[in-house]
């Protein structure tokens, strides 16, 4: 059995795609994973699996929400390494000192032709970013609620993301059992 992270983007805001934590771990068992953890109402759970693939995983949750649920969420799948690697490649250690500062968008696929100039006219002067073929990283130390970048992201990245602050990555992180 491996250990998968699944991060789903768009439930349980502001009303709409509204799906408890504990009916989402329900569905989840109906799936036939196994040790199922959630954590927070924005939609990330931890569970084992013996499946090899992330992709397949992803696309059997989404279907089974929307079969229970009728609205199909986006769910991104991570392995353990997945998400040790990108706490490990964190371009700003210094700000998981201040864990709302930092932001980790996980990107559903690499972003082959970022849009580097929007990225850089929608920075704030405090503000940095950095990316890998997994991740974009956002360091807003004067928050993301106004950052025009952390708004404009996906778009300049051309690629699907879901953002979890460092706190929730750090949660999740703990959450996962060493194989």
């Amino acid at each position: 059995m491996r250990t998968w992270i699944a991060l789903f983007r768009g439930i349980n805001v502001g009303g709409k795609n509204v799906l408890p934590m504990v009916k989402l771990r329900a569905e989840l068992e109906a799936l036939g994973l196994e040790q199922v953890r959630t954590y927070i109402q924005s939609g990330n759970a931890v569970f084992e699996s013996a499946a090899e693939g992330s992709t397949s995983l992803a696309a059997q949750i989404s279907d089974r929400v929307e079969e229970q649920y009728g609205f199909r969420p986006r769910v991104l799948v991570l392995s353990r390494d997945d998400l040790a690697a990108a706490i490990e490649s964190n371009p700003f250690p210094g700000a998981v000192a201040d864990p709302k500062t930092l932001h980790f968008f996980f990107l559903a696929e690499p972003a082959l032709d970022p849009d580097h100039t929007r990225l850089e006219e929608a920075k704030a002067p405090t503000e940095h970013y950095g990316l890998t073929d997994r991740v974009f990283y956002l360091h807003a130390p004067d928050g993301i609620g106004r950052s025009k970048l952390a708004a404009n992201a996906e778009k300049a990245l051309g690629v699907a993301t879901t953002a979890r602050n460092f706190r929730t990555v750090d949660k999740l992180s703990g959450m996962v059992s060493p194989e």
